[in-house]
Parts: C-alpha cells; sequence; structure tokens
C-alpha cells in the first residue's frame, strides 16, 4: 500500500548558518581594525624608506661636495704654480703675472730719474 504524497513529510537539510555568521556590525569592526592595521604598517614603512633615503642622499651629496672641493682646490693650486701642470696643459699666472709686472714696473721705473725721488 502506498502513501499519498500529501502524506509524506519532505525534510529538507538545513545547515547551521546561524551560529558561525557575523553580524554588520561584526564585520564593520572587523574591516576598521584592518584598516588601521594596514595603515599603521604602511606608515612605518614610509617612515623606514625616508630614512633610507636621507641616509642615502647625505653621503651622496658628501662624496658630491667633496669631490667638487678637491677638484676646486687642485685647480687652484695650479693656477698659483704650486702643483706642475697636468697633460702639459700650463694654467700657471703666478708666473705670468710676475713676468708682467716685472716688465712694466721695472719699465715705468727707469723712465723715472732716481735723483729726483731722492731729493723729495
Amino acid at each position: 500500500m502506498t502513501t499519498p504524497i500529501r502524506e509524506k513529510k519532505l525534510e529538507f537539510p538545513f545547515s547551521d548558518i546561524g551560529n558561525n555568521s557575523y553580524t554588520k556590525e561584526e564585520v564593520d569592526a572587523l574591516i576598521a581594525a584592518a584598516v588601521q592595521e594596514a595603515i599603521a604598517e604602511a606608515r612605518k614603512i614610509d617612515e623606514a624608506s625616508m630614512a633610507k633615503h636621507n641616509r642615502d642622499a647625505t653621503v651622496i651629496s658628501m662624496i658630491l661636495g667633496f669631490t667638487t672641493l678637491a677638484l676646486f682646490v687642485d685647480g687652484l693650486l695650479r693656477l698659483l704654480g704650486i702643483i706642475p701642470p697636468f697633460m702639459h696643459i700650463d694654467v700657471d699666472l703666478l708666473d705670468q703675472i710676475v713676468n708682467r709686472v716685472e716688465s712694466d714696473v721695472i719699465d715705468k721705473l727707469k723712465q723715472v730719474p732716481i735723483q729726483r725721488v731722492f731729493q723729495r
């Protein structure tokens, strides 16, 4: 004997979802905590990268400054004739100045009568 369909009780499998789910407020709180943690991590990374950049920039500036100063002093000493010429390029101004002053001043002194200078 078969029972009519109406009399059969249908049972659908229901899961126990209610105990393992989050509420909207809990999800919002978890998202806010994750955002704050990500912002804190980003700030730490930013501070570390800026410190590294400042350190590297300082070292590079020191190297460039020392090199520029060394080249300036080298050129100045070559102009004054203290350091010998490089690759036979003579930029010594001191000898040229001395030669010109000697020739001009001595010529001028020769034109002035010495007796007149001593008479005054």
